[in-house]
């Protein structure tokens, strides 16, 4: 059956990590990458025990790495019992077969490892539906490769044309439930703009970011609510939405889905009923993990995904730089002259200069140590009251935060 060929089952093999280095993308980029995948493989349930790294001008369009490289991965998958083999990028299905043909072990790339990962964690129906149309699209342009075991067999006459009617037969039920997911989808959207308008006129504000850089967590903290939230990649697929009382102003809070590197197009597609939500805010705020090393190269991944998202609708953004307390310091050595990293610079300089170029629209905090807390509340306070000031000028004045030396408004009241 064609469902028995999704990847939708728990991985626990020992795996090892392939990525290249190209023109595009030095040394260091590629460990910082195959770190991800490492976290990828772990949260899919693989145990990954060595990375095997290539510099290339360009992937190998047969087998993405060269053929000695192949013949290395190889002997180390004999010897070592390996029994998946990951790809930090995506394989071509020729790519995939050749290099199948080669290891004799299954292989996975990074949309198919992400793509298991979602799988493994939707829970609701929704989700589901969103995780199985991904899957069908991903799946849909592999099917050739899926079919080599009815073609050009030893002795096999008449066997091509059974194996081309099979392949056209499945391309047809994938087609059709591709269709089906796109309608229930439709439904489900449908449903999701009738609760949103059932809302209300409160504001809106949306948590998104790079997958695991402690939105949960956050929301978990504002709202007092018990949101699941783990150490693992895209521990959250469904949105959570909160009624959130700040002193004495409400708003609705929006927990996302996480964002990340190369994240497949059909996640994005597939996924537009849940980022309606992150569409349809009045503000953004976008949760950065400081201490990761590469979290300007996220800021960027997540920028670029919500333009993908919300189009060019000018939405506000606050910056929170989350988890200051594992945030590491290393000071250079005066006689070091090699470019300085992030860890190389302190966190106050990191502090003052993001707090420049966002015009105090940014807040340091840790969710984890509650370290900040309140400095992020009384941004969010005054984010929220300047929309509904907006919004409702003529009662404004309800949502001021009391003061003895304002003049408020006398009460009309006898």
């Amino acid at each position: 059956m064609i469902e028995d060929n999704i990847i939708n089952k728990e991985i626990n093999e020992r795996a090892v990590l392939v990525g290249l280095v190209t023109l595009k993308q030095d040394e260091n980029k590629v460990k910082e990458y195959l770190d991800e995948l490492d976290f990828l493989a772990q949260t899919a349930g693989a145990d990954p025990v060595k990375n095997f790294i290539q510099k290339l001008d360009y992937p190998n369009p047969r087998t993405y790495v060269g053929k000695g490289k192949l013949e290395e991965i190889r002997q180390y998958v004999e010897d070592n019992e390996i029994g998946l083999v990951i790809f930090d990028d995506d394989l071509s299905t020729k790519q995939v077969a050749n290099i199948e043909n080669e290891l004799k072990v299954k292989i996975l790339d990074r949309t198919s490892l992400i793509l298991d990962i979602f799988a493994k964690r939707a829970q609701t129906a929704t989700a589901r539906t969103q995780v199985e149309l991904a899957q069908y699209q991903y799946l849909l342009p592999r099917l050739t490769r899926m079919w080599t075991h009815l073609e050009r067999q030893r002795g096999g006459i008449g066997m091509r044309g059974p194996g081309e009617t099979q392949i056209e037969t499945d391309r047809r039920i994938i087609l059709d439930k591709i269709s089906r997911l796109k309608e229930e989808l439709k439904h489900i959207d449908r449903q999701k703009s009738v609760q949103r308008k059932n809302r209300g006129k409160l504001t809106r504000i949306a948590l998104v970011g790079y997958t695991n850089v402690g939105k949960s967590t956050l929301m978990n903290l504002l709202s007092k609510s018990d949101v699941f939230a783990e150490n693992k990649l895209f521990a959250t697929l469904d949105t959570t939405v909160r009624k959130v009382i700040i002193d004495n102003l409400p708003f609705l809070l929006t927990d996302t889905v996480g964002f990340i590197r190369k994240l497949p197009t059909h996640l994005v597609d597939s996924f537009k009923s849940t980022l309606d939500e992150v569409r349809e805010a009045d503000l953004l705020v976008h949760v950065v993990d400081i201490s990761h090393p590469g979290f300007e190269e996220q800021i960027e991944v997540v920028n670029e995904t919500l333009k993908q998202v919300c189009g060019e609708k000018p939405i506000p953004v606050i910056m929170v730089f989350n988890k200051i307390d594992a945030f590491t310091y290393s000071p250079k050595d005066e006689d070091d002259l090699t470019p300085f990293k992030k860890e190389n610079i302190p966190l106050e300089a990191l502090r003052e200069s993001w707090m420049s170029k966002m015009a105090n629209n940014c807040v340091f905090i840790s969710a984890k140590e509650h370290i900040n807390i309140e400095a992020l509340k009384n941004l969010l306070y005054e984010k929220a009251r300047e929309i509904h000031a907006e919004r409702f000028p003529y009662n404004d004045f309800l949502y001021q935060k009391y003061d003895e030396d304002v003049d408020y408004p006398e009460s009309n009241e006898q």
